[in-house]
């Protein structure tokens, strides 16, 4: 199996920190803890939006946000995108003039951490987007995945309190973002398709988080046919899956799944029962911060 492009870094000094408190036994104790920051995000020359970041990959955050608000067209020329560390902010440069004000008249908050947001017009091209009919997900592949995912080394597994994406192709790992919001791991993933030219075709997304509205409606956007989590379902997120007709996969643990939407790309090609069950580590993994908050 080749290597992945992009993994998580727990090792980089500026996503964690160490903090000394006291347990429950009034003891000192040390926590390592993600470090979260503002980054101001402009296109051209107006300011769009202030998120809360651990601040790696702000680039591809950047585009992915933009793209899936449908500020940035596909086809659009990115001519610059400038990252000033020192004053938290990021500008996207493009060669044609965006209609950013009609864009930010018509925001709606949706259930992402941190108060993600989506635009009026998002649900005009969630409807205009047709998935592939002929993708197909082996269970084999799943089960490679949620093992591979489960025991990569990763921030959550070194703080906890962070969420993670994987754009995935058959059984192997592509990409690895992680970040406070699971919108914002979306997000990174999506630009760093963009920005190195990874199309959609044959591709799976995994997330850590809920199977929530907006988590269905970026991976649409993406045109990926395939959502799969280790966590549960909104209502509302499996009734837009079969909307638009996306295999949607949740509580994805060990030799366990349950598939709500687009069961007919599922192909039944390995033993359940011969499956292994999750390791110890991984449960506690999902259980806090990257499951169900």
């Amino acid at each position: 199996m080749d290597d992945p492009l992009v993994l998580p870094d727990p090792a980089d000094p500026k996503l964690t920190a160490r903090l000394d408190g006291v347990d429950q036994d009034g003891r000192l104790a040390t926590a390592q803890v993600i470090i979260e920051r503002p980054l101001t995000l402009f296109l051209n020359s107006r300011e769009i939006v202030t998120m809360m970041t651990i601040g790696d990959h702000p680039a591809c955050l950047a585009v992915g946000y933009l793209l899936n608000q449908n500020m940035l067209r596909a086809d659009d020329e990115i001519t610059a995108i400038d990252h000033d560390d020192e004053i938290e902010t990021v500008v996207v440069r493009t060669a044609r003039i965006t209609d950013y004000e009609e864009k930010l008249s018509r925001k709606v908050l949706t259930s992402g951490c941190a108060q993600g947001t989506v635009f009026g017009d998002v649900m005009e091209k969630f409807d205009a987007t047709t998935l592939d009919p002929d993708a197909r997900l082996r269970t084999s592949w799943l089960y490679t995945l949620t093992r591979t995912i489960n025991t990569l080394p990763s921030l959550y597994l070194a703080a906890g309190a962070i969420h993670g994406c994987v754009l995935c192709a058959r059984d192997r790992v592509l990409v690895y973002m992680e970040d406070v919001g699971r919108h914002n791991a979306v997000d990174k993933i999506a630009g760093y398709m963009h920005l190195n030219g990874i199309g959609p075709a044959g591709k799976i997304f995994y997330t850590t988080g809920r199977l929530t509205s907006e988590m269905v409606i970026k991976t649409v956007q993406m045109q990926i046919p395939v959502l799969i989590s280790r966590s549960g379902f909104t209502a509302w997120g499996v009734e837009l899956a079969r909307r638009a007709g996306l295999t949607l996969i949740g509580r994805a643990r060990g030799r366990r799944f349950v598939a709500l939407s687009g069961t007919h790309r599922l192909v039944f090609d390995a033993n359940a029962g011969a499956a292994a069950e999750e390791p110890l580590s991984a449960r506690r993994k999902g259980s806090v911060g990257a499951g169900e908050p």
